[in-house]
């Protein structure tokens, strides 16, 4: 028994229990207090990631053989979405595409009913379901101007406008055909097109399997979604997926460079030229007597 500041006594029992009291009580405001706010929060992150994926990263689901052994069935890619705003596709870089309409799917999804499409919908912008019937993911082989055949030697070439023929060595290849089977006619690739090839070419309806539609079995560049650049599931197979050497025996980044040679042959007679007007401005101002 104490007094408080008043001199009334005060049970310091009491004052012991009211202080437990009060100590019990935030922690379950707390957890009261998240409980409500996680709906928003999983809003939010939800939103977030929807963001991501329109404008930036999005995750992709292998759904079919056609890129083995570089992508097996199950496998999930990043794609970038940015890159292709601020650079061309460059050869060997493998890609994420909306399909012509004169390509077929290469896995048909059930139509199920609304709530399966739903869910369907919801997995696939996360990246742990299957893609849209018509997304398909390949490796670009030829760009606009270039001339891709095969086979020499059993090998495809491509030939960049104004360069000599190059053989592709691939051996990321999985199960290629005998060269008979692997044969196509010569293709010259329209301008605003792409001719794209899966890595398992026994088993990969892409631009050869479509030579004789209006587009020649090409791709427009618009319709690219972006670079798949990292493969990230399952663990055990975390890659990043890298353009192939043999790609750059071909005109790198197919003529690309043309305009970086340009600008610098513009920019350096400029820099000389400034230079010489600085050192002329810097010897006028200079007095008399230290000329």
């Amino acid at each position: 028994m104490t007094e408080d500041g008043r001199g009334s006594p005060v049970d310091s029992s009491d004052r012991g229990a009211a202080t437990a009291a009060a100590g019990d009580q935030p922690p379950r405001a707390k957890r009261g207090s998240f409980l409500r706010e996680l709906p928003f929060l999983l809003l939010v992150a939800f939103l977030l990631a929807l963001l991501i994926k329109a404008f930036l990263v999005q995750a992709f689901y292998i759904p079919s053989g056609s890129m083995e052994r570089t992508l097996l069935i199950g496998d999930r890619v990043l794609v970038n979405k940015v890159v292709y705003r601020i650079r061309d596709v460059h050869r060997g870089e493998v890609v994420v595409f909306k399909g012509p309409d004169t390509w077929a799917p290469e896995v048909v999804l059930p139509e199920g009913n609304g709530v399966q499409r739903a869910l369907r919908g919801l997995a696939r912008v996360i990246g742990v379901g299957p893609p849209g019937e018509k997304d398909f993911i390949k490796r670009v082989v030829g760009l606009p101007g270039d001339t891709v055949t095969c086979c020499t030697n059993g090998q495809v070439t491509v030939q960049a406008p104004g360069q000599p023929p190059v053989a592709l060595d691939e051996p990321y290849l999985y199960d290629n055909n005998p060269p008979p089977e692997r044969a196509f006619p010569p293709v010259t690739v329209p301008p605003g097109q792409l001719w794209v090839m899966g890595d398992h070419r026994g088993a990969s309806a892409d631009s050869r399997a479509h030579a004789a539609d209006r587009y020649q079995g090409t791709v427009a560049a618009t319709d690219v979604i972006g670079r798949a650049f990292v493969r990230v599931w399952p663990p055990s197979r975390l890659a990043a997926l890298s353009v192939p050497a043999t790609f750059s025996h071909v005109l790198a980044a197919g003529g690309s460079t043309a305009p970086y040679a340009a600008g610098l042959a513009v920019a350096l007679p400029m820099g000389a030229l400034g230079r010489r007007r600085r050192q002329h401005a810097r010897h006028r101002r200079q007095p008399a007597a230290h000329r």
